[in-house]
Formats: structure tokens, C-alpha cells, sequence
């Protein structure tokens, strides 16, 4: 049997009014709710400033920024220009791109999560890698809800790694146990477009996945 996930990471937070349910849903299940942030885009997808501020107010709610567009770019490849303000965030994704990152972009983003001190991850393409000064989250989706053929493999000795792609309500338990992560392994599942409805996101989407994983 695989061990069960430390979290579930919901991501594309984007109302104020969703805020009770979320710290209702945080007291039952271990959750990080992700924040998708590009001011340049005016997008349901992305919580304006005003928006995050309130998000960030609220108590008991652990936050990741899935930061994009050109701020991500600038971590990735000139840090010491990015101006982006995390505070109230635990943890930093910067999607800098969709082709994975070279040397120079992890040792950029490294520095960078270190000089916000905030832990921060990047996205594989494919099997984890062995650097532990990051978080790794397998994601050849990028937000379309598209299943992997498979999984990465992981052991025990392998730095916290997530798992996202098509996972929802319908299929999160199996995908927890197609996994297979081992007994004392630590990692995370993903998902954003599984906990969406016409567009926007959905509290009772992520509640039916808390209850397929955790029961």
C-alpha cells in the first residue's frame, strides 16, 4: 500500500469568498493552497494583488505562490531583478517555463528561495532529480488536466517531490496508490484544473478529493 500524500496542493485559489471553506477544509486535511500569480494576466486564474492580500490575512491557511510570466523568468534567470513580494507564502513554484530547467536556472532559483527565505520548487519532465535544496513537482500537464502514462518513481531517500496531471475527486485515490511511495516517504499531489467548475474554483471539488485520499 503507498503512503499517503503529506498534502494535497490546490491550486488556483481566486476569491475572497472562498476563505471559511478553505480554513473549514484546512482544520479536517493537511492542504496547501496555491496561488497562481502573474499581475500581467487578467485571468480568473490569478489573484489580482488585492485579492492575495486578503488571501494572505486569513489565519490558519498554508499558501505556495505558483509564480509565472515575467517574474518567474526574471528569478529563474536574472534573481536580482525580480521585485515580487512573497511574503505571507510558505512556499515559492516559479514556472519559468515548460521545458524543465537548466543548471544555471536551479542554481538561480535556489539563491533566490534562500534570499526570500522561503523554500521553493521547480517542475520535471521526468524523474526526480537528486537536489534537495528544492522541491520537485512532476508536471508535464501545466494546468490541462492531461493523465500521465505513468508515474516517477520515488524512495525514501528522495527529496519532497509532488505529482501532478489529471487528478481529481474521480481518481486521486488510485493515483495515490499507482504512486507507490514507500513507507516514510514524503511527498505531495497537485491539481488544478481537477478542482475547477465553468471556470472557477470549486470548495466542494476539493473537499471530495480530501475524503477519496484521507477518507
Amino acid at each position: 500500500m503507498s503512503a499517503l500524500p503529506t498534502f494535497i496542493a490546490f491550486t488556483g485559489v481566486d476569491s475572497v469568498e472562498t476563505i471559511a471553506a478553505m480554513q473549514a477544509l484546512s482544520r479536517h486535511f493537511p492542504i496547501e493552497w496555491g496561488v497562481l500569480v502573474d499581475d500581467a494576466k487578467d485571468d480568473l486564474l490569478f489573484a489580482n494583488s488585492d485579492v492575495r492580500a486578503h488571501l494572505l490575512e486569513a489565519p490558519g491557511l498554508r499558501y505556495a505562490a505558483h509564480v509565472c510570466g515575467e517574474q518567474a523568468k526574471l528569478i529563474a534567470n536574472d534573481p536580482a531583478r525580480a521585485t515580487i513580494d512573497l511574503a505571507g507564502f510558505q512556499r515559492l513554484q516559479v514556472n519559468h517555463g515548460f521545458s524543465g530547467s537548466t543548471a544555471e536556472q536551479i542554481e538561480n532559483c535556489v539563491r533566490f528561495g534562500r534570499s526570500q527565505t522561503i523554500r521553493t520548487m521547480l517542475q520535471t519532465l521526468g524523474a526526480f532529480p537528486d537536489d534537495a535544496r528544492l522541491d520537485w513537482l512532476y508536471d508535464t500537464s501545466f494546468g490541462t488536466g492531461k493523465t500521465p502514462e505513468s508515474w516517477p518513481t520515488m524512495t525514501a531517500a528522495s527529496p519532497f517531490c509532488g505529482f501532478s496531471g489529471g487528478i481529481g475527486a474521480h481518481n486521486a485515490a488510485s493515483v495515490v496508490q499507482a504512486i507507490a511511495a514507500p513507507a516514510g516517504s514524503q511527498y505531495w499531489i497537485d491539481m488544478e484544473s481537477g478542482v475547477r467548475t465553468e471556470g472557477r474554483f470549486d470548495l466542494a471539488k476539493c473537499e471530495a478529493v480530501c475524503r477519496a485520499v484521507f477518507g
